[in-house]
């Protein structure tokens, strides 16, 4: 059968050996012995927010030394969350903010050209030289922007849906990450089937996987006819610094509340693991990086100038 995923966006499943959990090292007995389906349960929580944030490579520098040339990268990322009044019937939009970096190697700073309060970017360095480590740093940036931005509205009260692994969550925060792909499976062969067997609304048992400070469970977001077995699958994390008890009422709660704001096929590519308030914040962040073809020119001419 085909994907249900556009192309461009890769696979809802996609191995990767690497990942694999070392034998023994995955826990299945938090919840008990009984690796049954788990019908999700609705405790009414009244606010829930969906955490993401979008990142693109504006430019690549190039600051020339008498050592020779430094490679370099400019880039904007955008974080914000929606913000779900459950009783009220409600979304909004909140918290949305707009960096800009400028990424240099070997350890080198340099202050940028202004460009106006829009177009302002902040140097950092890496200390080697790879342009990986370039792209690493950026994106641990704008990760570490969105974890700070969740940690502030679970400190309020309110319920976090951060799009992806949790990054450093506050040990006691009601917050989980969201994982829309999968690059392994992480439940030993014996038991792995239960995710196949999961219906929308449904979620499996806990579990742990030693040395990764989470805890873990999938959850069924829909059914589709032409499907594969893991087609509208998501897999959900929280911290072990939770109780359990805790961790088995939020694991409850997705499993009963996400369904709901699955997406369908025929508006989005990812569905329906891109759910749809991530979906519009998304569009919403990207609007906000502006264009990327007037940003490069800004860029160009700013430099430029600044090297007259």
């Amino acid at each position: 059968m085909v994907e249900g995923w556009a192309p461009e966006y890769g696979g809802s499943v996609e191995a990767f050996d690497e990942l694999e959990p070392a034998e023994g090292s995955v826990d299945t007995t938090i919840e008990g012995s009984d690796w049954s389906p788990v019908p999700g349960r609705d405790d009414g929580h009244p606010l829930v927010a969906f955490v993401d944030g979008v990142r693109r490579i504006d430019a690549r520098l190039v600051l020339d030394t008498d050592a020779g040339p430094i490679p370099g990268l400019c880039g904007s990322y955008g974080v914000g969350a929606v913000l779900w009044h459950r009783a009220e019937r409600r979304a909004e939009i909140v918290e949305r903010r707009v960096s800009r970096l400028a990424v240099l190697a070997r350890g080198r700073v340099v202050e940028m050209p202004s460009m106006g309060p829009a177009l302002e970017y902040h140097c950092e360095a890496v200390p080697d030289e790879d342009p990986a480590s370039l792209v690493r740093h950026f994106h641990g940036q704008m990760r570490r922007a969105e974890a700070e931005l969740a940690d502030r509205l679970a400190a309020d009260g309110v319920f976090v849906v951060a799009d992806g692994p949790l990054y450093e969550p506050a040990a006691t925060a009601e917050q989980i990450g969201f994982v829309k792909s999968h690059r392994v499976s992480y439940l030993p062969g014996d038991l792995g089937g239960i995710v196949a067997r999961l219906e929308p609304g449904e979620r499996t048992p806990l579990f742990t996987i030693k040395g990764y400070e989470r805890y873990s469970w999938y959850i069924c977001l829909a059914r589709y006819p032409d499907g594969h077995s893991w087609s509208g699958i998501a897999r959900c994390e929280a911290p072990t610094g939770l109780a359990g008890e805790r961790v088995v009422a939020i694991a409850d709660r997705t499993a009963a509340v996400l369904p709901a704001v699955g997406s369908e096929p025929h508006l989005d590519p990812r569905a329906p693991q891109n759910l749809v308030p991530i979906a519009a914040l998304e569009r919403d962040l990207r609007h906000r990086l502006g264009d990327q073809g007037l940003v490069l020119r800004a860029l160009r001419t700013a430099i430029r100038e600044a090297a007259a």
